[in-house]
């Protein structure tokens, strides 16, 4: 797969889509890396649905839901920014994992599935559609209808 490497400003909050400015520091991001950003990058997802994909992820990321591993790796502390800035470390790990159950839930059963193996996984398209026995080419749309529902979750697009 073809690398997309674009320069981001680098915030509290991780990568921006912002250009960086003078003297700001920056990171260097391969946007192919995940299914959404390769969708997004194509022109297949909405400025809504790539934003709401994101949302979906960084929560899941923050709830900290993903499998563990034998050591822990504790996120290095950043003063300030973010939703969450006035909440401890154990309180954002709670308000992530509510937002994430929530749009979860406002997604609801048939979507949230897509939702977790693509957004949340990194699967792709072609597996997640395997594994869920849906037709082939069929995972894009109902992700594209599962993203909407997540962006109204996030009011997202409004």
């Amino acid at each position: 797969m073809k690398q997309q490497l674009v320069e981001r400003e680098l915030t509290s909050e991780g990568p921006s889509r912002r250009t960086p400015g003078k003297g700001k520091r920056s990171v260097t991001v391969n946007l192919a890396e995940s299914v959404l950003g390769w969708l997004y990058a194509r022109g297949h997802l909405s400025d809504a649905q790539f934003a709401a994909g994101e949302c979906l992820r960084r929560d899941f990321e923050r709830a900290q839901l993903a499998a563990g591993v034998t050591m822990r790796w504790d996120p290095v502390r950043v003063k300030g920014g973010g939703p969450d800035h006035s909440l401890n470390p154990s309180e954002r790990q709670i308000a992530a994992r509510e937002r994430f159950s929530g749009a979860i839930a406002l997604a609801g059963p048939g979507l949230s599935d897509i939702l977790w193996r693509v957004v949340c996984a990194g699967e792709g398209l072609p597996s997640a559609e395997r594994a869920l026995a849906w037709p082939a080419r069929s995972g894009k749309l109902v992700l594209g209808i599962a993203l909407d529902r997540v962006a109204g979750y996030y009011r997202i697009g409004r």
